[in-house]
């Protein structure tokens, strides 16, 4: 057997099906654990296509486990479907336009790619263990809210993930790459002060200012910034300044931190630190304070052992193939939809990624190449729940090309793309080459072995889950 070309082949044959999956998506751009319509149309697909579905796991009505085959090596994919706020905007729009009616909001980070990639890895998979008659199990687990509400670290804590032998994901991009660096771990926090209420004028000495206190917080916090590792991010925003009438002494004040670092042991130690400040910023004021962990999520682990398989496959597969009205979008994406001096940051970062390239690049702004693969490359400053699934399971990323060159994500211009020919092409062929992979870890049982030694390594068997196991998933949220 052609491997390379029944894998293409099998994608192929479920193309519209796959690109269907993509655009109802992002039609219905639902916000997370609010994606009832996509969770039940993607459970519905693959019940259609012979897969055992089990709905609402984990305390999550809009999770889902899917799975074909039987016996080890148990291969995983992650799914995503999740839209973002406020993003809503016309597919292949170089300006922006939203799609209007009721909903405002949209697939500015394309999670409707990424379900429906996913999708396409899970059916070529199952195409092939039924074409070979070999033992293995191919999962796809639905995991909702990435954006907000870290169902796949739930899933982690709670055991969702056990039995699996190896687990791939991808996301939408504009490079075409296996991600090898890892990610930043964070935890959510919220802190509330309550104080006493009084006349500011009349009798201040009577009143202890809620607000007072979360405003020291944040002086202490900013002078704890010296003190942490310099790659570590805390932010905040005030969420409650206990009223609008500045002749009152605020009784209550709420704000929300984020703390971010690169391991989640890091995470722990600075938050610790902020707690002692807040705790400090209530001594000073006379108020209470407590604080309530909302979410959190740990760092990703690239696992070097099953990357290099997707970056095999990869280069094996080869780069999206995009068509000359796909070139001809990307330039008008890059030459429309920013202001003149967005475009030349935009060139000049082209330039320090391609070199000599770059011209190229800068007339033609897809990613055609397949970035090579590296093992030194510098931390990414976001973060994803994709982490957790890290540390419980042998995980690799990829990326695709998606979107032209330049497109940040979280913004209307990524949304625009995700019904384009470019974002169907690169979707497909990340399903591709992640199916291609996995095959071949049906093939060998032992490349799994070797990844759960390197990640047992790398972990000394432990994950301490960042969420308490008394916290939920935030539904109603």
């Amino acid at each position: 057997m052609d491997k390379k070309r029944f894998i293409l082949d099998a994608v192929d044959s479920k193309k519209d099906k796959i690109i269907e999956l993509s655009d109802r998506i992002f039609d219905y751009a639902e916000t997370g654990f609010h994606e009832f319509k996509s969770a039940e149309l993607f459970e519905n697909m693959l019940r259609e296509e012979g897969f055992t579905v089990e709905a609402g796991i984990d305390g999550m009505p809009t999770a889902f486990k899917a799975s074909f085959g039987k016996g080890h090596p148990v291969i995983a994919f992650l799914a995503e479907y999740d839209a973002l706020p406020e993003l809503s905007q016309a597919g292949g729009e170089t300006k922006r336009e939203t799609v209007g009616g009721d909903n405002p909001d949209g697939h500015g980070c394309g999670h409707n790619l990424l379900g429906a990639g996913t999708f396409a890895a899970a059916l070529g998979l199952k195409a092939y263990l039924t074409e070979t008659g070999k033992e293995g199990t191919v999962v796809i687990f639905g995991c909702p809210s990435e954006e907000k509400g870290n169902s796949k670290t739930l899933m982690a804590r709670d055991g969702v993930f056990d039995g699996v032998d190896a687990a791939f994901t991808w996301h939408p991009a504009d490079l075409n790459a296996v991600v090898t660096s890892s990610s930043l771990a964070n935890v959510s926090v919220f802190f509330r002060f309550k104080g006493l209420t009084s006349h500011a004028a009349a009798a201040p000495d009577k009143g202890r200012s809620a607000l007072d206190a979360a405003e020291l917080m944040s002086v202490g916090v900013n002078y704890l910034r010296e003190h942490i590792t310099s790659d570590a991010r805390v932010h905040y925003a005030y969420r409650d300044v206990g009223g609008i009438a500045p002749n009152v002494v605020q009784g209550y004040s709420c704000v929300h931190y984020f703390v971010r670092a690169p391991k989640s042991w890091q995470v722990q130690e600075i938050l610790k630190r902020v707690i002692d400040v807040a705790e400090g910023a209530a001594k000073m004021t006379g108020t209470e304070m407590s604080y309530e962990l909302y979410a959190g999520l740990s760092d990703f682990i690239p696992n070097h052992v099953i990357s290099e398989v997707l970056q095999e496959a990869f280069e094996e597969i080869g780069a999206p193939k995009y068509a000359k009205e796909d070139y001809e979008l990307a330039h008008r994406f890059f030459y429309e939809s920013y202001s003149p001096e967005e475009t030349e940051a935009f060139k000049a970062n082209l330039k320090g990624i391609f070199g000599p390239m770059a011209d190229k690049y800068i007339e033609a702004p897809l990613h055609d190449g397949i970035v090579p693969i590296g093992w030194n490359r510098p931390i990414q400053f976001g973060s994803s729940d994709v982490g957790d699934a890290s540390y419980v399971m042998p995980t690799a990323w990829l990326s695709t090309a998606t979107a032209t060159l330049c497109t940040p994500g979280h913004t209307w211009q990524m949304c625009a793309h995700g019904t384009t020919g470019i974002a169907h092409k690169a979707m497909l062929r990340a399903g591709e080459v992640l199916a291609l992979a996995a095959s071949r870890l049906i093939d060998e049982p032992e490349i799994c072995e070797k990844a759960k030694a390197e990640l047992k390594a790398e972990t000394g068997g432990v994950y301490e889950c960042p969420i308490p196991k008394e916290i939920g998933p935030r539904l109603d949220e």
